[in-house]
């Protein structure tokens, strides 16, 4: 359902655009790890992989399982919460694998966080945290890339420039971009394998910011 909602409601909007590299289709069983610049950058990435018949299964913030309305989705759609800090913060991997076991796509963020620039401006994917690999290594999946630009335009700053931001992009149509890079296999060793999977999303981006004609602000 949350992709379907996605996939409608992002073209009022903005304007999605969405590229892949040559061949560059996520297979059933994939995970998925991409860029995290705005709050409103999950619905650009689900709406985007709709495109390829994936409706993933998302591993998010347990606190928007309390969210009216959207926590029954996320609970309804078998979206994984992560409960970050906490004793049942390794139970989000546990589901994660259990749901890449039965075929589903899992979709996670690898930095965990968003980035602490307040301004509309692109910023390349920060630090990664070791799930990823972690979940790569115990489940033997391939890791697709995915990097998006543009989320920034519609939701960035303070609570207050969010709400004008998502209120006004009807009228100023913000541009965004979805870039899907190549499957890889990840190293089995887990900060080589966490730093390898960074400079693919990290490429991925890349491409998705030129697209929308921003070279972006590299991190280290």
């Amino acid at each position: 359902m949350l992709s379907r909602i996605a996939a409608a409601l992002v073209p009022a909007f903005g304007r999605l655009t969405v590229t892949a590299d040559p061949g560059a289709r996520p297979a059933p069983g994939a995970i998925l790890v991409a860029n995290h610049t705005s709050l409103a950058d999950p619905a650009l990435v689900v709406a985007a992989l709709r495109r390829y018949g994936i409706e993933p299964v998302i591993l998010a913030t347990s606190g928007l399982w309390r969210v009216p309305l959207l926590g029954s989705a996320l609970r309804r759609d078998g979206h994984i919460a992560v409960h970050r800090g906490t004793a049942r913060a390794a139970d989000s991997l546990d589901a994660a694998a259990v749901a890449l076991a039965s075929g589903r796509s899992v979709l996670l963020y690898g930095e965990g966080r968003l980035p602490l620039r307040r301004d509309a401006g692109e910023t390349a994917p920060g630090p990664f945290r070791s799930g990823l690999a972690r979940l790569a290594a115990a489940t033997g999946a391939p890791v697709v890339p995915v990097g998006q630009a543009g989320a920034r335009r519609l939701c960035s700053g303070s609570g207050a420039k969010q709400l004008a931001g998502v209120f006004t992009a009807p009228l100023r149509r913000p541009g965004f971009h979805v870039h899907i890079g190549s499957p890889l296999y990840l190293p089995d060793r887990v900060p080589e394998a966490t730093d390898r999977a960074r400079q693919a999303v990290t490429a991925a981006w890349r491409t998705a910011a030129y697209a929308l004609g921003e070279t972006g602000r590299e991190t280290i």
